[in-house]
C-alpha cells in the first residue's frame, strides 16, 4: 500500500508528515522513515535554511543540504548525506516497522536514488508507505509506481486515517500469512 500526497507548496508539507508522524507514533505505531525538519538558524533568521531529515524511530537528524556560499543558486542537495540518510533507513526496515514515511520523492528518486530503492523494498515487505510527491515530479513518480497508490488530500486527518487503514490491513495480511502457509502444509486425507 502506498499513499502519496501532491503539492506545490514548499514547507507546508514538512510540518504536516512531522505531525502525522508524531502523531502515530503516539498512538504506538512502529514507524521508519524520515521527515524533514529545517531549523532556521537563530543567528541567521534570513538565510536559506538548512535541509535536515529526521529519522523517525531514532530521532536523529542529517543534514542533507550543503552551504554552498551565500550567492548560490544551484541545488543545494547533498547527494551523500541523502543516500547516507535512506541507507540507515533501510537497515531499519528489517525490524518490520507498521509504516514507512518519507518526506518526498524528489529527483534523486525518479533518478532512481535516494529513498527509491526503501520505498521499494518496503513495498516488496508489506509495509505501508505515506510520501509526497510535487506535481512537476508526477511523471517521474508514475513510472516509478505504475497506477500503484492512493492519492491523498493535503490535509491531516484524511491522511491519518489513510494511514491507520493501512497498517491495519497490512497486519491482517501478516497474520493471515502464517495460517495460509500452515493449511498448505497440512498434508490431504
Amino acid at each position: 500500500m502506498l499513499g502519496y500526497i501532491v503539492t506545490d507548496q514548499r514547507g507546508v508539507l514538512d510540518a504536516m508528515l512531522l505531525r502525522a508522524a508524531d502523531r502515530l507514533g503516539a498512538e504506538g505505531l512502529r514507524l521508519a522513515g524520515a521527515v524533514q525538519d529545517n531549523p532556521v538558524p537563530e543567528d541567521r533568521p534570513d538565510a536559506r535554511c538548512d535541509m535536515v531529515l529526521r529519522l523517525l524511530d531514532t530521532g536523529q537528524s542529517i543534514c542533507i543540504s550543503q552551504r554552498l556560499g551565500e550567492h548560490a543558486r544551484g541545488c543545494r542537495l547533498d547527494p551523500g548525506a541523502l543516500e547516507d540518510a535512506a541507507a540507515a533507513v533501510e537497515r531499519r526496515l528489517t525490524d518490520r516497522p507498521d509504516l514507512l514515511v518519507v518526506n518526498k520523492f524528489g529527483k534523486a528518486e525518479m533518478d532512481g536514488r535516494g529513498f527509491r530503492p526503501v520505498i521499494a523494498a518496503a513495498l516488496g515487505e508489506g509495509i505501508p508507505v505515506l510520501t509526497a510527491v510535487g506535481r512537476g515530479g508526477l511523471p517521474g513518480f508514475d513510472s516509478f509506481v505504475d497506477g500503484f497508490g492512493t492519492p491523498l488530500p493535503f490535509a491531516l486527518d484524511p491522511v491519518l486515517d489513510w494511514c491507520r487503514k493501512a497498517v491495519a490491513e497490512a497486519r491482517a495480511e501478516r497474520a493471515a500469512a502464517p495460517a495460509a502457509a500452515r493449511a498448505e502444509a497440512r498434508p490431504l486425507r
